[in-house]
């Protein structure tokens, strides 16, 4: 994993849901615990849950913290506007 999707990872807020608007590094273990046994959504969001689930499980949320408070959050790429 590249340094900018770790920065990105840091910064990706849920979008929907009882965790809305919450840093996936916030949501807690047995969430994604779940998703992993349901299924992760697909596109991004799914791509950035897999990921956080295997960081929580090995226990490197401090990582996350440290690159969040350390790095600024991504410029969001919008779409021009027609």
């Amino acid at each position: 994993m590249n340094p900018e999707n770790l920065i990105e990872l840091a910064h990706y807020k849920m979008p929907f849901g009882k965790y809305q608007d919450r840093y996936l590094v916030d949501l807690p273990e047995y969430y994604y615990t779940w998703f992993k046994q349901k299924g992760f959504p697909e596109g991004k969001l799914g791509m950035m849950m897999q990921q956080m689930y295997e960081i929580k499980v090995n226990g490197l949320e401090e990582l996350i913290y440290k690159i969040k408070s350390q790095y600024p959050a991504p410029k969001l790429k919008t779409r021009p506007k027609k």
